[in-house]
């Protein structure tokens, strides 16, 4: 299933015999190419050893919500921001109580009080617990909320009542969690995204250059992927696989990245300037390595502007429709809007640099989406998940306008 490849799942277990299963599922999104971190509840440890789920999961069971320890490493919050989905599976009913009133008073619900991402439950109890009114109330609750619900399956259970109750099986689970994220918002259009760092040449050993990772633009390729679009990514120097599936132009320097983009814009319905381009490039280029001079203690280098890519493919007669980011460290919508009014883009993504843990280098980001339709802002979360939400935001626009 490729719609989970590199999708983070959390997954949450809680008290039931259905607890066994998680081992299997645990596998199974991990074959379909998920990374998968374990919450166990302390009633579900009493089914299954944390030990056993920290080995097929690679990573250590979470458990306690004041564990100092754990939050040292990866605490609660952290988890929140970390998951792509939180499938809890299995479901006990009374997780389920919690959760419909909001409690917060184990690491389990925390976490899904504090996430961002997406929360999906697989029931897991005795028919006459589902059955209750008690229960499907609270079902009907959460499913209002926005929570997903998988399952349950009909059938025996392990006290020797038959009806429904049952968590469903493990491939029906990973099938369900796929779905989730293969939305097809932009199935048949193409996008191109530029993504990563230029750099521009001082002489063959040094150059001028930025601190993006690319983690961004390749959030947003992997995610366009997963809404049914062809997908062009023209990337600076990273250390980042490409996702499967894309078209890679590797760049180096803006001049190159101006080239692809203006190559590729004419034929796009997207074009998404996710790079962060050097605005400056050095007038020449030293043919050899420069060297220090004895009694001189300044270099002086003299800069040209580089072409602008974005408002390039924005000037285009056929032009697509055109995203822009803008990473600003003040009056972030001030200098976002002027930028989108300057250059003619159809939205901005605004991200404040001097936020401490988001933007360059970062897993998470938080960014405000400014277009025609307004101004939406997104919390922080990570850059998979952000990437997710801004793919459907520009989804809806282009639906909008071509409509």
């Amino acid at each position: 299933m490729s719609s989970l490849f590199n999708k983070r799942i959390l997954l949450g277990v809680t008290g039931g015999i259905a607890a066994y299963k998680s081992a299997e599922l645990i596998r199974r999104l991990q074959d379909a190419g998920a990374q998968v971190r374990v919450v166990m509840t302390p009633a579900a440890q009493e089914f299954i050893t944390p030990l056993t789920l920290q080995a097929l999961s690679g990573h250590p069971v979470h458990a306690d919500l004041l564990d100092p320890a754990a939050e040292a490493a990866m605490g609660h919050i952290e988890l929140a921001r970390w998951a792509d989905l939180v499938l809890v599976a299995p479901a006990s009913a009374d997780v389920i109580a919690r959760l419909t009133q909001g409690q917060g008073d184990d690491l389990l619900t925390t976490i899904c009080l504090a996430t961002a991402a997406p929360i999906a439950l697989a029931p897991a109890m005795n028919q006459g617990m589902w059955r209750n009114q008690a229960t499907q109330d609270n079902i009907a609750t959460l499913a209002g909320r926005g929570v997903h619900l998988f399952g349950p399956a009909e059938g025996s259970q392990a006290c020797g009542d038959v009806g429904p109750g049952r968590m469903l099986e493990v491939q029906d689970l990973v099938a369900a969690a796929a779905g989730l994220f293969d939305t097809g918002a932009l199935a048949g259009k193409t996008v191109v995204i530029t993504a990563g760092p230029t750099r521009e040449a001082i002489d063959p050993v040094r150059y001028l250059s930025n601190h993006s990772s690319g983690k961004m633009g390749y959030a947003l390729a992997q995610a366009a992927l997963e809404a049914g679009a062809k997908v062009i990514l023209i990337s600076g120097p990273v250390a980042l696989p490409a996702p499967e599936r894309v078209t890679l132009i590797p760049v180096t320097s803006a001049q190159e990245m101006y080239d692809a983009a203006l190559a590729c814009a004419s034929s796009a319905d997207v074009f998404i300037a996710a790079a962060a381009v050097a605005d400056y490039r050095p007038a020449s280029v030293a043919e050899h390595k420069l060297k220090k001079t004895a009694g001189i203690d300044t270099l002086t280098l003299t800069l040209v502007k580089n072409p602008d890519i974005v408002a390039s493919v924005a000037a285009l007669p056929e032009r697509p429709c055109v995203v822009g980011f803008a990473a600003e460290s003040e009056l972030l919508l001030a200098h976002a809007r002027a930028k989108r009014e300057h250059k003619r883009l159809d939205a901005i993504v605004a991200n404040d640099i001097s936020t401490e843990g988001i933007g360059f280098n970062s897993d998470d980001n938080a960014v405000i989406f400014i277009s025609d339709a307004g101004e939406e802002y997104l919390a922080q979360r990570s850059k998979s998940q952000l990437a997710r939400d801004l793919i459907g935001l520009i989804a809806q626009h282009l639906m909008t306008t071509t409509a």
